[in-house]
């Protein structure tokens, strides 16, 4: 199942306020937003509904530009740590092993790797260890 997908835009503030308002009669408003000093990366904006992201955009940032970013829900961390060595021995390349990412919320548990066109691929568990 997919967890989340996200891209990048030319102008967050704009893109956010197209969102919000586009979104807005399907019930979708945003649910979380996070610096680019939290992520290491770029800035991004969770849209989704009853406290869960799942459509996200963000700046431009490396693992963004060109590409798309999907995220995959695990049942669990060890399915997660599975994910991210399968993805390496295939020729992905490592975008953050897996571990907690407690900016999103304290059981956040991912893995990214780009894949061959540079798209960041993630697994995510946000069950307790």
């Amino acid at each position: 199942m997919i967890d989340h997908i996200g891209f990048g835009v030319g102008d967050l503030e704009a893109s956010r306020a197209f969102y919000e308002r586009a979104l807005a009669p399907l019930g979708i408003s945003v649910q979380m937003a996070v610096t680019a000093e939290q992520t290491g990366a770029g800035a991004h904006v969770g849209f989704g509904t009853a406290g869960k992201p799942f459509f996200w955009i963000g700046t431009a940032d490396r693992p963004m530009t060109p590409g798309l970013h999907v995220a995959f829900t695990a049942p669990d961390r060890a399915t997660v740590d599975a994910f991210h060595a399968a993805a390496l021995a295939a020729g992905g390349r490592d975008n953050g092993a897996p571990g907690i990412r407690a900016h999103y919320h304290p059981d956040y548990y991912g893995a990214f790797v780009l894949d061959p066109d540079g798209h960041n691929v993630e697994a995510v568990c946000h069950l307790p260890a």
